[in-house]
């Protein structure tokens, strides 16, 4: 209920999604809840984060909300923030933002330490997979999102487990949608999180991997072909013959006592070195090929 009282006059509608919770949430918000913008939808069965996202992001649109922003209700985000989060939207800056931790140093003293470690390690992998290389923290769930963007999403399949962040990213980026980080605090009180790191990684890091392979498919192959593709393709082949070649005759001399001609050691190397350079080149495009005009003000 703390939560629910810190909205101020900026939200017009507030949507809570009891995911089947074993307390009973969102009767106690029905009973003990009067302000009028409130609105309980309830799921039957429990669909994890992204579930209760996308039923309150579908019914945010048939309310008409041109900014759709969530907030967790385990009191770690400020709604009082929520402003600052929706301006970058609202100025037609962005399609979707989302809060950054780590932006703050004086903001990460209350962090866990797994959680820390976690947020670095998995910050690093969806840069690679959703294209967003200049933006962090993408496990925040604290985001804003142009209404006409969240109907293109509504109807993808996004995971809708703790993954949902972001494979968020993951399917805005296919879109082309600016996405921004904006900083913020957090706190860290009581409540204990149940997403466990260690348990978490592995099928991160899969999904991940996932998403990267789809997202290099449709945007340098499919969407488009450009000189980018080219030193994807060229570089792979050239690393991965150099490797191969001189490893094979490494393995060869290593086992013959004998050297290997000068020339051989010159293809392996200029290969391999070759193959490094394309991909530096392919890697420093994609970084750069990050979406910078908003998606909504076209649709």
């Amino acid at each position: 209920m703390g939560v629910l009282a810190s909205f101020d006059e900026s939200v017009c509608h507030i949507i809570v999604v009891d995911d089947a919770c074993p307390e009973s949430t969102g009767s106690f918000v029905t009973e003990n809840c009067h302000d009028p913008r409130v609105e309980v939808v309830k799921h039957a069965t429990n669909r994890g984060v992204g579930g209760a996202t996308l039923t309150g992001y579908r019914r945010a649109l048939e309310l008409g909300a041109d900014v759709i922003v969530k907030v967790d209700g385990d009191g770690q985000m400020d709604p009082k923030f929520i402003p600052t989060l929706a301006r970058p939207i609202m100025e037609g800056r962005a399609d979707y933002t989302k809060g950054n931790r780590f932006y703050l140093m004086e903001g990460l003293a209350g962090m866990p330490y797994m959680r820390l470690f976690g947020n670095l390690m998995l910050s690093f992998v969806s840069k690679l997979s959703s294209g967003y290389w200049k933006i962090f923290d993408p496990t925040n769930g604290f985001t804003a999102i142009h209404g006409r963007v969240a109907a293109l999403l509504v109807s993808q399949r996004i995971d809708e487990g703790y993954f949902f962040e972001s494979d968020m990213l993951f399917h805005l980026n296919l879109w082309r949608a600016v996405v921004a980080d904006v900083p913020m605090r957090a706190s860290y009180g009581d409540e204990r999180s149940t997403l466990s790191i260690p348990r978490v990684v592995a099928p991160f890091l899969w999904k991940h991997l996932r998403n990267f392979g789809r997202r290099i498919a449709y945007s340098y192959f499919i969407r488009d072909f450009s000189i980018a593709s080219v030193e994807l393709v060229l570089g792979s082949i050239s690393l991965i013959f150099g490797m191969i070649y001189g490893g094979i005759h490494w393995y060869d001399s290593a086992e013959s006592g004998i050297a290997e001609p000068a020339g051989v050691v010159i293809l392996a190397a200029v290969t391999f070195l070759l193959g490094v350079y394309l991909l530096i080149g392919f890697l420093n495009f994609d970084i750069q090929n990050q979406p910078e005009n908003p998606l909504h003000e076209d649709l």
